[in-house]
């Protein structure tokens, strides 16, 4: 599980992180409202734990500006103030839970697994756009009536791409999410874009209309519309 702490205080954003990591979840730590917003826009989590009092840009905010973006990661804000007005204003923002500081960490652990025990939608099986399907039970790829023949790694990105259908994305998510490393290196970004070079072969070449498209220095999108 992939969990963003965004907290400003050196001392708690890295008694978190210590003690998420220590019960086996990747923790990406940010200290400013800004750095947060950008890694929770520009990545996949599984769940935000984001403190409210922040410099520049506040948690509210960032948490207002990721749900205008219809992000729908489960956020749980941790502030000082334990005013009803306080936790109500949090709520309406989109928090899912509302923690108040100075907090036990067995307490943040407990709501962190509960919200990740909260039912999810079961992702689709069937995925489309224009004339391409794919059938993720099957592992199958249909494009205007004709079959894709993908290894294992094409399809894998290929569904992942769809998943994330007219969004940029990256190579670092791209070495996360479908290569499982959690880091990103030069060579890999190199088997990535073989890959893609090859999948692309496959699904673009033998047909008018371009789905998977280059964005130059940021990543790759599978969209009708060249970006």
């Amino acid at each position: 599980m992939q969990i963003l702490v965004i907290e400003d205080e050196p001392k708690v954003g890295r008694a978190v992180q210590e003690g998420l990591r220590a019960e086996g979840y990747e923790v990406t730590l940010a200290s400013t409202g800004e750095e947060g917003f950008f890694l929770a826009s520009s990545r996949v989590f599984d769940l935000i734990v984001l403190d409210v009092m922040l410099p520049g840009r506040d948690g509210l905010e960032v948490l207002a500006a990721l749900r205008r973006q219809r992000k729908t990661t489960p956020v749980l804000l941790l502030t000082a103030r334990d005013a009803v007005e306080d936790r109500v204003a949090g709520l309406d923002a989109g928090a899912d839970d509302y923690l108040v500081k100075p907090f036990a960490f067995p307490e943040l652990s407990a709501r962190i697994r509960a919200l990740l025990r909260r039912g999810k939608p079961e992702p689709a099986t069937s995925l489309k756009i224009g004339g391409l399907e794919i059938d993720s039970g099957n592992r199958a790829v249909m494009r205007e009536g004709t079959r894709l023949e993908l290894t294992a790694r094409e399809f894998e990105l290929l569904e992942f791409l769809a998943r994330n259908q007219g969004r940029v994305v990256s190579r670092e998510m791209l070495a996360r999410e479908v290569w499982k490393e959690p880091g990103r290196a030069t060579p890999l970004d190199n088997v990535i874009d073989v890959h893609v070079a090859r999948l692309r072969k496959k699904l673009d070449d033998p047909f008018d209309a371009k789905l998977l498209h280059t964005v130059r220095g940021v990543g790759f999108i599978l969209s009708e519309e060249t970006p």
